[in-house]
């Protein structure tokens, strides 16, 4: 008979996940995360693999939880340019907030710490960069053909430009001590809205 496990593998995941965010995946050893999950190492390779597989699990869940956020927002009815800018700006918020510093985006530092030596993590990363770039693209298309935004501005670019600002406004606000930095630079990209 199997034995049943004796700790939440759901609430051991979010463990990880918090832990990794903050610490990041080289600086973050088995010990590390025994000690943070309460459960020990066998019960870890058992439930979720080895530390590289935990990390990319960890990775899925954040992507998934913030993805859908993300979708829900920028693909509601009605004005859409309000939305988008709505977004940029709590990106803004969230990367220049103190319960942020030092903390960043999950992915963003993924990309920075892993994403040229680690092909999954790099693949996972790409796939969540796409989503956002996806759900801007279709959020200014909207906007696009309501008239919200200027015949002669592209949906497609301006996507790319919101989505590499916003992953830059995670890095900076990472870094920086001055909040004002990072919320100038997303209002100066927001008038290419206009």
């Amino acid at each position: 008979m199997a034995r049943t496990k004796e700790f939440d593998p759901d609430a051991a995941l979010q463990s990880a996940l918090e832990l990794f965010w903050q610490r990041g995946y080289e600086a973050t050893s088995m010990a590390d995360l025994v000690e943070r999950l309460g459960i020990g190492r066998a019960s870890i390779y058992a439930t979720f693999g080895n530390k590289h597989e935990l990390y990319l699990k960890a990775l899925d869940r954040y992507n998934e939880s913030r993805d859908a956020g993300l979708l829900c927002e920028l693909s509601q009815p009605g004005p859409a340019l309000p939305v988008v800018r709505t977004v940029v700006r709590r990106f803004a918020a969230e990367a220049s907030s103190n319960d942020q510093r030092g903390k960043g985006c999950f992915v963003t530092n993924t990309a920075a710490e892993l994403g040229a030596q680690d092909p999954a993590a790099a693949r996972r990363v790409e796939a969540s960069w796409a989503h956002i770039e996806t759900l801007l693209h279709s959020a200014l298309e909207r906007a696009h053909a309501q008239g919200e935004l200027s015949a002669d501005r592209d949906p497609r670019t301006l996507a790319r430009m919101l989505l590499v600002l916003m992953q830059g406004l995670r890095v900076v606000g990472k870094a920086s001590n001055d909040p004002g930095r990072v919320r100038d630079a997303a209002e100066q990209a927001l008038r290419l809205l206009d």
